[in-house]
């Protein structure tokens, strides 16, 4: 129905200017009291990225300054020497020391210019991986449970947009603003020495296009902050338009019209911001660049009033021109410069307060280790609540694995089975409670080394784009046998052997000679996963949902057959594959309501029984 009214949700054109006068109320004040901080911060991430190329542009940008002001200096002595009384050639000859100073000046200038721009060009593309390191080191390491936050997801998404692209336009922004202000610096020492009322002059012909400058990066950056919502949506609705994986549903339900609705009309509210953005840019611009013409002629006015007045020589006047040129032009780009550092700072310290609040949510030093081979696991009134809901996912579970055995949790959905799982293998830590590794609280251990006695093999598992070797081994090179052994008990050898390269096929179709496989061969590989880490504990969380019914059965025996002491702990909704369990957990809305084998529960016709029997008759039907 091409006229129904569109759902989108987060999306909404009032909900976009919510914000977006917030940044219009920075004053000039305000940038200048930030931009010490923002020099600060652009080359300190320079000297982390390299000592050596910052050192360098930064001594040879001064120098430049150093050896402009020398050449105006000079350019004085060469016109006071032409506008001297007597014959040309004397002039002239008179001229030429200061005329050599300059011309050393200039070439020196020149010089040490190209010797900055080739160490600042350097600079570039290691500040880049400086920058991507620091963020996807901190998003890989981050506890998982900040990916169930709302606000850590919108941090995220502006960091990563344009944020951690922004790092070496700041720190080249940081850079220019320094070298103007040397070159200014160093003009306006020129011009002190020339005559003290020239400096102030020079303030008028630029001062108007700062304020245009300031003012159209306030609106740019107001308007794409208020954006960020619809242009993820946005994506969102363009990856399943062009993406594989939903590509066969996209046609199968014929969404094609419907997607391509949402997608224009989400495109088209951004395209009306921008036009609207362009139209104010473009007004400030204008109105600046007038003023500043304006200031620009009262300028050389000012100039032309003095030496009526006989208050600059001639030669100086001369001097005082070029001087004001120049300073015009390192002023102008000065200010440039502190625009495009405002604005790329702006989304440089969207970054950088990721990255704050990124480590806020690392887990610090815990001195503490886990044993070696745990006798039993205890979780003791454990409580957990997923960020932005107010329902407990967990209220209040305790329990006991002892080593060896096979558990299984099982529950309707919602139950709370997978965030227990999730804790137990240390990608969750409990609100309140504890879980024990025999006397050993985790509070007290670094996830990492709890993760590392841990296999998950889940079913939402990933489909790496690497090759079948890399896709079990996970990077951990624990030679031939293992390899081999963990993808024959699973299965997966028979689905490797029918790769064109074995082991070396790279799974991903879209790379040249890559391979795609079918949902019940990734499940297999994703199991050989789980038995080649061979850890202490092996959580399998629905891994047979794609698999039927002769692979799922066999899949379960060789988990009872193959476990060689592991602690197995099985999630499914198949319950006629935890018949065999040691002690099976039913859990209803995050409560455990039932415990102990199968015969025992099915003696107590709970929910346990009810859910078995109700499978069972499906199954006899």
């Amino acid at each position: 129905m091409p006229d129904e009214p569109l759902e989108l949700g987060e999306v909404s054109t009032a909900d976009w200017y919510a914000h977006s006068d917030t940044m219009n109320q920075v004053g000039f004040l305000t940038i200048a009291r930030r931009l010490p901080s923002l020099v600060r911060q652009a080359l300190a991430m320079a000297w982390r990225a390299s000592r050596r190329d910052t050192a360098i542009t930064m001594v040879l940008q001064i120098l430049g300054g150093v050896f402009t002001a020398f050449g105006l200096l000079a350019t004085t002595g060469v016109l006071t020497a032409l506008f001297e009384q007597g014959p040309t050639p004397e002039r002239l000859r008179a001229a030429l020391p200061s005329l050599a100073l300059v011309g050393a000046a200039a070439a020196l200038r020149t010089a040490v210019q190209a010797g900055a721009g080739w160490a600042q060009a350097r600079l570039g593309p290691q500040i880049s991986r400086e920058s991507e390191q620091r963020l996807y080191g901190l998003t890989s390491s981050v506890e998982l449970v900040a990916y169930d936050d709302p606000d850590f997801h919108d941090s995220l998404q502006r960091a990563s947009s344009r944020g951690v692209d922004m790092a070496d336009s700041v720190v080249w922004s940081a850079i220019d603003v320094v070298t103007a202000a040397v070159g200014i610096v160093a003009v306006a020492g020129v011009l002190g020495v020339l005559h003290p009322v020239l400096l102030p002059l020079l303030l008028l012909a630029v001062l108007p296009d700062a304020w245009a400058a300031v003012r159209g990066a306030r609106m740019r950056y107001s308007t794409m902050n208020s954006l960020i919502p619809v242009r993820r949506r946005k994506w969102i609705i363009a990856d399943l338009l062009a993406d594989r994986s939903p590509a066969a549903e996209v046609r199968s339900f014929t969404m094609r019209g419907f997607l391509l609705r949402m997608y224009d009309a989400v495109a088209r509210a951004e395209q009306e911001v921008l036009l609207r953005l362009a139209r104010r840019e473009a007004l400030a611009r204008v109105g600046g660049e007038a003023l500043g013409g304006l200031g620009s002629g009262l300028v050389y006015v000012a100039l032309g009033v003095l030496l009526a007045l006989g208050a600059i020589p001639l030669a100086v006047a001369g001097t005082a021109v070029l001087a004001i040129r120049t300073g015009q032009s390192a002023l102008t780009q000065l200010l440039y410069a502190t625009n495009r550092l405002y604005e790329n700072g702006l989304y440089f310290t969207d970054f950088l307060e990721f990255c704050a609040d990124a480590e806020r949510r690392l887990t610090g030093p815990r001195p503490a280790a886990p044993p070696e081979r745990f006798e039993r696991i205890s979780v003791r009134d454990v409580a957990f609540t997923y960020p932005g809901t107010g329902t407990p996912a967990l209220n209040g579970v305790s329990l006991e694995i002892k080593r060896g055995e096979v558990i299984a949790f099982v529950g309707e959905n919602g139950s709370g089975k997978t965030t227990l799982s999730k804790i137990l293998a240390g990608l969750y830590e409990p609100d309140s409670g504890a879980v024990l590794w025999d006397d050993v609280d985790l509070r007290h251990v670094s996830p990492g080394a709890v993760r590392e006695r841990v296999t998950v093999i889940a079913q939402d598992h990933t489909r790496w784009p690497l090759t079948a070797r890399y896709n079990i081994t996970m990077g951990t090179d624990r030679g031939e046998p293992a390899l081999h052994a963990a993808a024959s008990v699973a299965g997966a050898a028979e689905v490797i052997d029918e790769l064109p390269h074995g082991y070396r096929t790279l799974l991903d179709r879209r790379f040249k000679d890559g391979q795609e496989l079918s949902g019940g061969q990734w499940q297999r590989i994703a199991v050989a996963r789980g038995f080649h880490r061979d850890a202490e504990l092996l959580i399998c969380d629905e891994p047979t949902a794609a698999l039927d019914a002769r692979a799922e059965h066999a899949l379960f025996e060789r988990i009872r057959d193959h476990s060689g002491g592991r602690t197995v702990l099985l999630i499914t909704h198949r319950l006629a594959s935890v018949r065999y369990a040691d002690r099976i957990y039913v859990l209803d809305h995050g409560v455990i309501v039932e415990s102990g084998d199968h015969a025992s529960l099915m003696a107590l016709n709970g929910l346990y029984a009810d859910l078995y029997l109700l499978q069972a008759a499906a199954y006899q039907m």
